[in-house]
């Protein structure tokens, strides 16, 4: 996910270390923080599979800035990887929102729509938070308030996203 949030950030401009840490964290708010002994290490490995490109450039005060840019095999790679995401990129909601984010530089409408198909799949198939043996539960079943809001909100978030999918699917076509 942090790789894919780099490579789809870099994708349309430059940016240096420090920005692209604050979109990345916009995107993934509080759920994944990325800290960055996390960001950086991975900005590295992108760096050194010749993914990303290194500027530096005079900073405002007296360290220099890094800017980083994509290569050519970076935005090949970003386009591979969303054209083919992993299964935990599908279902995963917070990594699924960080494709969703750069699916749109995927220029093939086909290809957007069967990554939107494998994610409509994953939605339609019945599922809970929590299970009598291997039925999964109804929020009605439940007596725990607690539970039975969770599974009232999800509901309500996976209609939406489900309308969303078959709109933007049809649209797609």
């Amino acid at each position: 996910m942090l790789e894919l949030a780099i490579l789809g950030f870099l994708y349309a401009s430059p940016l240096h270390g420090y920005e692209l840490r604050k979109r990345i964290t916009a995107l993934t708010g509080h759920v994944r923080p990325v800290a960055e002994s996390t960001l950086y290490p991975a900005i590295k490995r992108l760096e050194k599979a010749g993914l990303l490109a290194r500027e530096t450039q005079p900073g405002s005060g007296a360290a220099p800035r890094h800017v980083l840019s994509l290569t050519a095999e970076g935005r090949h790679e970003l386009r591979r990887r969303l054209a083919e995401p992993e299964q935990a990129d599908i279902t995963d909601e917070n990594r699924w929102f960080t494709v969703l984010a750069f699916l749109r530089h995927l220029d093939d409408p086909a290809a957007q729509a069967a990554v939107l198909r494998r994610r409509l799949a994953f939605l339609e198939e019945p599922a809970s938070f929590f299970y009598d043996g291997d039925r999964p539960l109804r929020a009605e079943e439940l007596d725990d308030p607690f539970r039975r809001g969770i599974l009232t909100i999800a509901r309500a978030t996976s209609r939406a996203e489900l309308n969303w999918l078959r709109a933007t699917l049809e649209s797609l076509r």
